[in-house]
């Protein structure tokens, strides 16, 4: 190989919820491995907020506005990021929404439908351009590429009150198999990505005296909250020929949340 295998150079990558917190951690790595960026977001100012700071690392950025929940303006963004940009090497779907409805009891059919289809059918809709694209270039003799979805603890785990943004995070899990499974044949790979308890828009540490601040620092082996810089090098492998056999894979990135299953073991018998 005379490249590096995380070398982005010429890699062209379409990031939905690339605008801020961990999708815009992605775009961070993968602009410093030399690759260019196609950020999507439904704001335009924070979309170019986002360019301004990723254009320091010398790659290409291009910015669209997009509503992932609107098929015909996902197939229409993704074919202009395409036209604008030569190529697409790979897909990042990372654009949620996180509402937490108190009880299940409560959960309405229009709170359920909302938030499916940004994070749900969203993901599906960049997914299958992206495959669609990588399909069209294996054959015509060009083959590869990588779609990632970032989902969540949630996915193998369930919440009270999130029972939507549980089944959302899971269906992505088990997308990536399914594309995995059927197209490896053209070198198109499908991962997921969960991250533990992250700052963002929505998470928010409030400090060791609050009640998730204390639990994580307690729980967490590394004992504090994730940051978008905690994604740059995820973002890189999964995007890049350092990956290119691992596919149809979900990868936690939550400190040793999930591994610490004897803290919480613990935490209970104190409690009792």
């Amino acid at each position: 190989m005379s490249r590096l295998p995380w070398d982005m150079s010429g890699r062209v990558v379409v990031i939905s919820g690339g605008n801020a917190g961990i999708g815009l951690g992605f775009a961070r790595g993968i602009a410093r491995a030399g690759g260019d960026v196609v950020i999507w977001g439904r704001r335009q100012d924070r979309n170019e907020e986002a360019a301004r700071e990723l254009a320091e690392f010398g790659g290409n950025v291009f910015t669209q506005v997009v509503d992932v929940a609107d098929e015909a303006r996902v197939i229409e963004a993704f074919a202009e990021a395409g036209e604008e940009m030569g190529r697409v090497d790979g897909a990042i779907a990372n654009a949620g929404l996180m509402k937490n409805q108190g009880c299940f009891t409560n959960m309405t059919g229009e709170a359920w439908h909302d938030l499916l289809s940004v994070n749900q059918h969203g993901a599906f809709y960049l997914a299958r351009e992206a495959a669609r694209h990588m399909r069209t270039r294996a054959e015509a003799g060009d083959p590869g590429g990588s779609i990632l979805f970032c989902a969540s603890l949630s996915a193998v785990t369930g919440s009270i009150g999130m029972q939507h943004y549980n089944a959302s995070k899971g269906a992505m899990a088990a997308l990536a198999r399914g594309i995995a499974v059927d197209l490896g044949k053209y070198g198109i790979r499908a991962n997921t990505v969960c991250p533990g308890y992250t700052e963002s828009e929505t998470v928010k540490d409030q400090g060791p005296d609050s009640p998730l601040g204390s639990q994580v620092r307690e729980r967490c082996p590394i004992p504090r909250f994730g940051n978008p810089a905690d994604f740059e090098g995820i973002g890189v492998y999964f995007m890049s020929d350092a990956s290119r056999y691992h596919t149809g894979d979900l990868v936690r990135v939550d400190g040793g949340w999930m591994a610490n299953a004897g803290k919480l073991n613990t935490s209970a018998e104190r409690r009792a």
